[in-house]
């Protein structure tokens, strides 16, 4: 029987044999290794008899959280790891390797354009920052080395919405390999893998977790790929811890409450905001899916308004350097996100002081809009 959305990150978890006992909720395995009887049961897990050896390697709770986001996102696998970013670099290394080279898009997460821009190149790969709003840009940045297409399905801070299957198709004619970043839609939303991709990856430590108490990441794909990507996790000592995982599993089953919660406030949020005299421009996606538009708006406020002050009138609403927990929360991404670019990077992409980063929560919905309100009125008066 096919099963919603809904019963599937209920019912994701993986089938444990903890001693037979019967726990509703999997046990946290917070162990660093596993005992053997003998050399010849050692012996075992180098032959695949046994599961686990050290939990670098493998622990049954990171297990069952890659287990289940691959599931949410129809992949056949899924790994976990320490963070966003180590998902994001194990994945990257699994499909291109020294003196090969990415297309990506140049208004990805600031974490990720620093990667892509400063850290590969340790590693010997190349990258080209291209506009994916241009497909012919895309396709003249492709060299005879280029193994990779990267992007994500909802951009951050902007909120571009990733032309999926062009990327795909366009993958396909000159045989790359693509990955996708789908924190911001989540799998509630859309899933990426089903439409082509190789590999999608989560900053597990938003919506996944959703409770802003967890820092891990999630990759999905093929096996092929997620195993390659799970050796470099192993390698570079990027694992996840099994408390960590198991706060991330507990989150994701929530996952589908709050995200049509925080999706229908932000719908409401950000029509709200449009004709606000104050606010410049309203970046809200106009269609994401038939579930939604995801729980991010970004405004630019007009350049009377006195930022120190909005910020500092928020009330309960507070500034965070992350996103997606369960509070409506408010980033700085000049500052913050994106602050490791030059002025002149930033520029490009649209960032400046007056770009506000909004993550909406599940409180109601007129309670955010009053309160944003308020700290709009409150920067446009003299201190």
């Amino acid at each position: 029987m096919s099963k919603s959305f809904e019963t599937k990150v209920v019912h994701s978890s993986l089938k444990q044999d903890a001693d037979k006992i019967n726990s509703k909720a999997t046990p946290i395995y917070q162990t660093s290794a596993y005992t053997f009887e003998n050399l010849e049961d050692l012996e075992g897990y180098f032959e695949g008899k046994a599961p686990y050896l050290y939990t670098r390697n493998g622990n049954p709770n990171t297990d069952e959280l890659g287990h289940a986001v691959a599931q949410l996102e129809g992949a056949p696998t899924g790994m976990a790891s320490s963070s966003g970013m180590s998902a994001i670099l194990c994945g990257i290394l699994a499909a291109v390797g020294h003196g090969e080279h990415i297309v990506a898009a140049e208004d990805t997460y600031g974490g990720t354009y620093q990667l892509l821009t400063q850290e590969l190149k340790t590693f010997g790969i190349e990258v080209t920052l291209a506009s994916f709003d241009n497909l012919e840009e895309v396709e003249g940045a492709i060299q005879d080395n280029t193994k990779l297409l990267y992007s994500e399905s909802v951009t951050n801070p902007f909120l571009r919405v990733e032309n999926i299957k062009a990327l795909v198709d366009m993958a396909e004619r000159y045989q790359l390999k693509t990955m996708i970043d789908n924190t911001f839609a989540t799998p509630y939303l859309l899933h990426p893998y089903e439409e082509g991709v190789d590999l999608v990856v989560h900053s597990a430590t938003k919506y996944i977790g959703g409770h802003s108490d967890v820092s891990a990441g999630v990759l999905v794909g093929t096996e092929e790929l997620i195993e390659k990507a799970r050796g470099k996790m192993v390698a570079l000592g990027a694992n996840l811890s099994p408390f960590e995982a198991w706060l991330g599993q507990r989150g994701l089953k929530t996952l589908a409450l709050r995200m049509k919660q925080q999706s229908e406030n932000a719908d409401y949020v950000a029509e709200s905001l449009r004709n606000h005299t104050d606010i410049k421009h309203v970046y809200y996606p106009a269609y994401v899916s038939e579930k939604g538009n995801g729980a991010i708006i970004t405004i630019e406020l007009n350049e009377r308004c006195d930022m120190d002050r909005f910020y500092k009138f928020l009330g309960w609403i507070k500034i965070v350097p992350s996103l997606a927990g369960v509070e409506t929360t408010v980033s700085y991404p000049k500052g913050t996100s994106h602050r490791a670019l030059t002025e002149e990077q930033r520029e490009k992409i649209g960032i400046n002081e007056r770009v506000v980063r909004i993550s909406i929560g599940i409180e109601g919905a007129k309670d955010i809009l009053t309160q944003l309100g308020e700290a709009i009125e409150e920067s446009m008066n003299e201190a």
